[in-house]
């Protein structure tokens, strides 16, 4: 992608990977005067080990936007990974084109990365430039308001946040009052796929997007990256083809989210897809605006009577409430989140998380979907990897870089509270009241994932018993003294003293040998 560009340019603006709203108010009429910078930068591209189809979304995806605004009149630099090779970061890299065109003024977008931010607020350019932040007009929550909302070190509950938002934003109300009389559906959307549900899920909407220029890049300059390689991309890159994943959500998907959001299967082709919405990336890059998406759903929901109110109002949550919550928690207690650890865990990841080689069915299945595809649903995450990494006591700083590399939407801001909070209860219960701990019976209840595992999940103890189901004792037992006096929790430490001495001991020692063979499960 070429232009010709001139050395008079007064401003410099920054755009990175995950700016890219066409929408934004500086995008209004083209300024001769000002130079919009988008780059493949290796120090994004590595900064954690991602997922090859991650790294080949966003460049591309940064492509389209940088040859939508051209053709827009605006003068574009598009920088790939050639063109800044010489450079060993943003700094320098920034510093470079700023005395190239000898501009006066720099501007970027705000990064929703603290790691970004910092290095953006801290950016030494030459003493003739200005530079400035602005708000990147995407979120619904501005930043300037999230401490109305959140306080440092404070726990902060999702529902009072979402109902908050609901209010503000007059979505699915009738006056002040929730539409239907309830704010939250979500003990309706909990339902298990039976095999005629299986059979009748609908195939992923995907796309055909050329990445083989983006991989030859990848190689030349050496990224390394996990994954599946693939040289057409399924996902979108652009807003035309992200507009048409929203449309298919609405009109293909949408009837059956809320009841099967939850839900998991092994005996599907789009196992992998159900019924979500597989829009987090086309957000997450601003490609999409979230109300815009939210507005798409509600729309739906008016005009097609198959569509309820549960299945709208699920999906609503996901998007004003729990994204704009995880936001708040980041911003409101960084840098500290990044390394809180309150449960001590310390054992290293196990190598299948790169592989998927283990006899657990239901870890392989949310592993090898996310290395085929670059993406697992919530489920699968929180309840799967997450629920195991949270009862094996891994390490936080492992599962944060496997989360954050591995995942096609994963920026820090979402992956981070999402995986320290929600997942493995690190923060020490800012973002859950309590931890989301499952034995195996949960994985059952909720999928087909146990009707084909090496182990049995009817089994505590014993050759070939679940990890899942002493894994989950031994750590309610590990942390009893956190965890006994909390109300939601009671019951569970009530079933456990119970069991009695010599039960207890078999269960803790079946547990211990899992422990202790842990990259053999």
């Amino acid at each position: 992608m070429q232009q010709a560009l001139n050395h008079q340019y007064r401003r410099l603006r920054l755009i990175l990977g995950d700016q890219l709203n066409l929408e934004h108010s500086w995008f209004g009429e083209p300024d001769a005067s000002v130079l919009i910078v988008v780059a493949e930068l290796k120090q994004e591209a590595s900064y954690v080990r991602h997922h090859v189809q991650k790294v080949c979304a966003f460049f591309a995806v940064m492509e389209q936007f940088a040859q939508a605004l051209q053709q827009q009149g605006h003068h574009v630099l598009y920088q790939t990974l050639d063109d800044t090779a010489e450079y060993d970061s943003l700094e320098t890299f920034l510093t470079a084109l700023c005395m190239r065109f000898e501009v006066e003024y720099f501007d970027y977008l705000q990064p929703d990365e603290y790691r970004v931010s910092k290095q953006l607020r801290e950016l030494a350019l030459p003493a003739e430039v200005q530079k400035q932040s602005v708000d990147s007009e995407h979120f619904l929550l501005p930043l300037t308001e999230i401490d109305r909302h959140f306080t440092t070190g404070k726990p902060a509950r999702m529902e009072t946040f979402y109902r908050s938002m609901r209010r503000r934003l007059n979505l699915l109300m009738d006056d002040d009052e929730p539409e239907g009389g309830r704010w939250n559906f979500d003990q309706e959307n909990r339902k298990k796929l039976s095999p005629a549900a299986v059979a009748e899920l609908p195939k992923p909407l995907l796309f055909s997007n050329d990445v083989s220029d983006i991989l030859q890049r990848l190689k030349r300059h050496q990224i390394a990256c996990i994954g599946r390689e693939q040289n057409v991309l399924p996902w979108p890159v652009n807003r035309e083809q992200a507009d048409a994943l929203l449309q298919f959500f609405c009109q293909v998907c949408l009837s059956n989210f809320g009841t099967y959001q939850d839900a998991m299967t092994a005996n599907s082709e789009s196992d992998w897809s159900l019924y979500h919405s597989r829009l987090s990336f086309a957000l997450n890059a601003k490609i999409l605006h979230p109300l815009s998406v939210v507005n798409a759903a509600i729309a739906a929901y008016r005009n097609d009577p198959e569509v309820n109110l549960a299945q709208v109002e699920g999906f609503v949550r996901q998007i004003i409430g729990w994204r704009e919550f995880i936001r708040g928690i980041y911003w409101s207690n960084m840098p500290e989140y990044a390394v809180h650890n309150a449960l001590s865990a310390t054992r290293q990841l196990p190598e299948y998380f790169w592989t998927g080689k283990t006899r657990m069915r239901c870890l392989e299945k949310a592993i090898t979907n996310s290395l085929d595809h670059s993406y697992a649903h919530h489920i699968q995450r929180l309840m799967v990897t997450g629920n195991f990494c949270l009862l094996a006591g891994i390490d936080p700083a492992a599962v944060d870089d496997w989360y954050l590399g591995i995942y096609l939407d994963a920026l820090q801001w979402v992956e981070l509270p999402n995986t320290r909070g929600m997942a493995l209860y690190a923060d020490g219960g800012l973002v859950g009241s309590k931890p989301y701990a499952a034995g195996g019976n949960y994985i059952k209840k909720m999928g087909d994932y146990c009707e084909s595992c090496h182990y049995s999940v009817k089994q505590r103890t014993g050759e070939g018993a679940c990890p899942l189901n002493s894994l989950y004792w031994h750590f309610m037992a590990q942390h009893k003294d956190r965890f006994q006096s909390n109300h939601r929790m009671r019951m569970l430490y009530g079933t456990w003293n119970k069991m009695g001495d010599e039960t207890q001991r078999a269960v803790l020692d079946q547990a211990e040998h899992y422990l202790k063979t842990i990259g053999q499960l």
